[in-house]
């Protein structure tokens, strides 16, 4: 299952995990997936997760999860 994350030591960008891609780091735009990059280096302590619906138009084309219910 992809995680979407941001930084504010990487503005205008998009961090990512998965088993499958390992972490990632993409531009916040239109189709920004297709110019992702190996994440290395990226400290945990700034990164907040975020839904990954907000990075639904960047070209992210894995299966969205639904939420659970509370």
């Amino acid at each position: 299952m992809l995680k979407l994350y941001h930084s504010q030591l990487h503005p205008g960008q998009w961090i990512a995990h998965s088993p499958e891609t390992g972490w990632v780091i993409f531009p916040a735009r239109e189709n920004g997936w297709e110019a992702r990059r190996p994440g290395r280096g990226l400290d945990p302590l700034h990164l907040r997760q975020a839904p990954l619906q907000m990075a639904q138009n960047k070209g992210v084309n894995l299966p969205l999860m639904p939420l659970k219910a509370a």
